[in-house]
């Protein structure tokens, strides 16, 4: 990953209020290599937005799969947030969930699609998320059948209150997962408390299929740190990109 090719990175900081939470939000958008306004992109949204980029490196790789592997170009809107309220936000329990998933679909997808050349149709916009962010990623999609239909989820954060919900649904068939959980994930804590999260991604994954929904799924060796969700993001960015 050392190569200049990759390293030469196209990223535009933004901030936009949102009158649901009442604050501003930063956005950090991708360009991919010869970026095209008259041109349309896929897009891929991240929770998580300052780690996906700071820590996941999704722009470098992002890099590496348009210029070596012949993956159509896309954009990569990273979303941050304040670690303070994450749980707030991205957990189905949270006091700011709803007022969040509003902000993401009601403010931030028309400002990124008012701004930038990217497609509008459920099949090109990707949402992703790590732990709790892959979990809210699912919410959203949940909640806008119409605009979302693929998720990535490094180690999603499916607690119970999640598993209900999905449980509730009936048909799940427009929705396609890709999900990677770590095998030394079992005893991990939370500050809502300790969880085994591989029983709750294995939990999830059923609940998902029963219902419809196309899933890729694996267990590797790995741990709930960047370090792990780092090496499997090319091949999630992949499965939907290629």
């Amino acid at each position: 990953m050392t190569d200049s090719r990759y390293l030469k990175r196209t990223v535009v900081k933004h901030e936009i209020h949102s009158h649901f939470l009442n604050e501003t939000r930063k956005l950090r958008i991708y360009l991919p290599p010869g970026y095209n306004e008259l041109l349309s992109y896929p897009v891929v949204y991240c929770q998580d937005g300052e780690e996906f980029f700071n820590f996941g490196r999704i722009a470098t790789y992002a890099n590496q799969l348009i210029l070596d592997e012949d993956i159509e170009p896309f954009i990569i809107v990273g979303v941050e947030v304040n670690v303070k309220v994450r749980t707030q936000e991205y957990a189905p329990f949270g006091s700011r969930h709803e007022a969040y998933v509003s902000c993401f679909t009601e403010e931030i997808i028309p400002y990124v699609e008012k701004n930038y050349p990217v497609r509008r149709t459920a099949e090109d916009r990707i949402l992703a998320g790590d732990s709790l962010g892959g979990s809210v990623s699912l919410h959203i999609a949940l909640k806008h059948k119409d605009m979302f239909s693929k998720i990535i989820t490094l180690s999603g954060a499916f607690y119970i209150p999640s598993q209900e919900i999905i449980a509730a649904e009936t048909d799940l068939s427009s929705l396609s997962l890709y999900m990677v959980v770590g095998l030394q994930e079992r005893d991990y804590q939370t500050d809502t408390g300790i969880y085994d999260f591989v029983d709750l991604n294995r939990r999830t994954k059923e609940l998902l299929e029963k219902r419809g929904a196309k899933v890729v799924y694996y267990e590797k060796d790995g741990k709930h740190l960047w370090g792990f969700w780092q090496q499997e993001l090319p091949g999630a960015l992949r499965h939907f990109l290629k």
